[in-house]
C-alpha cells in the first residue's frame, strides 16, 4: 500500500524520527493541529507486528510517499 501527497515534504534530517512517538517537526505548527505525534508510531507498531514494513521518501517542497508493506498468507484448502 502506498500513500502519498504533494505537501511540504520532510527533511532528511528529521525523515529518521517521524516514527518516534510523540516527535512533531515543527513543533510550533503542529500545536493548532492538534497532532500528538503518534500516528506514524501506532501505525509501524501494527505493520511491525503483522512481520510488515513501513518506510518514508520525502523531498522538501515536493510532498511524500508512504510504502507499507505486509506478507501475504498462502492458505491451502484441503478437499473433505
Amino acid at each position: 500500500c502506498t500513500v502519498s501527497d504533494s505537501g511540504i515534504g520532510i527533511a532528511p534530517e528529521d525523515q529518521k524520527h517521524i516514527f518516534d512517538r510523540f516527535w512533531r517537526a515543527d513543533k510550533v505548527r503542529s500545536l493548532g493541529a492538534g497532532g500528538a505525534g503518534l500516528g506514524l508510531s501506532i501505525a509501524r507498531w501494527i505493520v511491525e507486528r503483522h512481520q510488515g514494513t513501513i518506510e518514508v521518501r520525502s523531498e522538501v517542497g515536493k510532498g511524500t510517499t508512504l510504502t507499507l508493506k505486509l506478507p501475504t498468507i498462502h492458505v491451502s484448502r484441503q478437499e473433505e
